[in-house]
Order: C-alpha cells, then sequence, then structure tokens
C-alpha cells in the first residue's frame, strides 16, 4: 500500500521545475533524524510526494514526485567540503540517507500555505502544525487527495 509524503524544498536551490528537467534526484542533505527515519524506515518505492517550495513566493505545494528505490547513504556526509559533511558517519555505518525521488508533475499553480491552513481537511496534517520545521513529513490519503482537489478547483482540471 503507497503512502503520501511532503517534501519541503527551497526553489531557489531546488525546484519542482528542476526536477521536472532532471527526470529524478536524489533527495540528499536532510539533516533531522526524524525526518531522516521517516526516509529510512517508512518511506517505500511506489509512494507519492507533495512538493512543497519553502522560502519563496508564494511558499505552498508546487507539484508530486514519486519514491523510487531504496534509501541509499546520502554522499554529502561523507564529502569534507561540503556542508552537510558528517565527519562522524562512516561508509560501514552511514548516518544520514537519501531517497531518490521520479518527477511526477508540475502543479498549474502553487497551492499556498494560506490556502493549506484554511482547508478544514487538513487542520491535522503534520507540515501545518505549529512548530513543525521537519522537511520531510507523512501525509493521509485524505490530505493528498484534499490537496489535488484545491489545486484543480482554482483551475477547473480534472484528474
Amino acid at each position: 500500500m503507497s503512502a503520501f509524503w511532503l517534501c519541503k524544498t527551497e526553489p531557489s536551490v531546488y525546484s519542482i521545475t528542476d526536477l521536472r528537467r532532471d527526470g529524478l534526484t536524489g533527495w540528499e542533505c536532510i539533516r533531522n533524524y526524524q525526518a531522516r527515519n521517516f526516509m529510512r524506515d517508512s518511506m517505500s518505492a511506489g509512494d507519492r510526494v507533495l512538493i512543497y517550495h519553502s522560502n519563496a513566493d508564494p511558499t505552498g505545494v508546487a507539484g508530486i514526485a514519486e519514491v523510487v528505490g531504496e534509501p541509499r547513504a546520502d554522499p554529502t556526509q561523507f564529502d569534507a567540503k561540503s556542508e552537510y559533511h558528517d565527519p562522524k558517519s562512516t561508509r560501514a555505518a552511514p548516518r544520514w540517507v537519501m531517497r531518490d525521488l521520479k518527477f511526477v508533475q508540475c502543479f498549474s499553480r502553487v497551492v499556498s500555505l494560506d490556502e493549506l491552513r484554511a482547508a478544514a481537511a487538513l487542520k491535522s496534517m503534520a507540515a501545518l502544525q505549529k512548530g513543525n520545521r521537519l522537511s520531510v513529513t507523512p501525509v493521509t490519503a485524505a490530505e493528498f487527495a484534499a490537496v489535488l482537489r484545491m489545486e484543480t478547483s482554482a483551475t477547473g482540471q480534472k484528474r
């Protein structure tokens, strides 16, 4: 059974249009243990991911990706020149993982944070809870469907 996720990214660093161009990317540089555990232990190939643009105008969900393959060691933890280097992590026992995400679609518009917060169907969505700063959070099937409806309702498109 597929699960659903929300992954945050700053579009000035890597956006949904970058993912569309590349087709596939490693979702790397996650340095929070809870987000790492979600990626390592709970994400599965075929899961759908809402790509959320943070630190943008507007902030919000910009498209969809799909998890591909198994978790693997994030190579940035071994690169001494990377700001994500972790000298305590070893190749034999890597501390940080990444997942590969494949492009599915760009939304015709960003479903803004204000819209997400105003939606009754999303009142319990983990990413919208006060104080939540995780870059990877679970999303229920109902929440995922609600975000899709929000995007299409404003554009008149059908999925």
